[in-house]
């Protein structure tokens, strides 16, 4: 237990001794803020534009000004974020060659590899709270401005919260297996970037043109995080029928962050690094 005590407090702080977390934590701000507030904007200024259009244009309107979809932003392009900072966590250490002090300082490469993954997973809820604060406040402000109730005292809206922050802890944790997995930085980076931003999108989409394609679709990871926090505009988008339910999407989420881990410690972790 010392062992991995250590462990974990020694992750923090080479995490919180960089440069590279509230980097991309102040990117994450930005993007996320701007994508909430320029949607909350945008779509409440549907109805007024849109009166002669009919019941149909006005439902599709209430339909886009949900507080849940615009606070959603957070996890719906923000988890790449998380994601990234665990990767780049992990695979430092083999650029850095850091992993051989690390490893003769504690022997135990389970309880280091262990402690990456919890220590990632309190940077991940971290990055939930900065993308919400930027959802909501900067969402939901343009939505009060434009007449739309965010609806903060609404107890949903809450639990949608805290479910964003759970997705977002998982999701730096499935950065660091994925890390530990592809040790090398460059390659990390584009497959994370790759996969998150063009390829999902793209299966998401494709799988809802068929029923068996959509029961397989549900479980890719960004299907699974929408499931675990609310519906986002890319899950509008795609369709897709019989979604997970919350519980089913973050169990969906651990159980790819628990695989990518075990692989990534069966494989390169347990590798000579000298």
């Amino acid at each position: 237990m010392t062992s991995l005590l250590a462990a974990i407090h020694s992750e923090f702080l080479k995490v919180f001794t960089t440069r590279v977390w509230w980097g991309l934590a102040l990117i994450l701000f930005v993007y996320v803020g701007f994508a909430a507030a320029g949607a909350a904007l945008l779509f409440a200024n549907i109805p007024g534009a849109a009166e002669s259009s009919g019941a149909g244009a006005q439902a599709t309107s209430e339909m886009l000004t949900q507080p849940g979809l615009i606070y959603g932003f957070a996890t719906s392009i923000g988890y790449v974020f998380p994601v990234l900072l665990g990767a780049l966590a992990t695979t430092g250490e083999f650029r850095h060659q850091s992993l051989t002090p690390t490893f003769l300082a504690n022997p135990n490469r389970g309880h280091v590899l262990v402690g990456k993954v919890l220590a990632l997973t309190g940077v991940g809820a971290l990055y939930g709270v900065i993308a919400l604060t930027a959802s909501v406040g900067l969402g939901g402000g343009a939505l009060a401005i434009s007449g739309v109730d965010p609806m903060l005292t609404d107890s949903d809206t809450w639990a949608l919260i805290g479910r964003a922050v759970l997705a977002m802890a998982l999701w730096g944790a499935i950065g660091v297996g994925l890390g530990a997995v592809l040790p090398s930085q460059v390659g990390a980076i584009i497959v994370v970037l790759a996969f998150t931003q063009f390829v999902e999108p793209l299966l998401r989409l494709a799988s809802s043109f068929s029923e068996v394609t959509a029961s397989i679709g549900r479980f890719l990871p960004g299907a699974a995080t929408d499931a675990l926090v609310g519906p986002s505009f890319y899950s509008m988008m795609s369709a897709q029928q019989d979604a997970l339910t919350w519980w089913q999407g973050g169990l969906v989420l651990l159980g790819i962050g628990v695989v990518v881990a075990l692989i990534g410690y069966a494989t390169t972790w347990r590798r000579d690094v000298t």
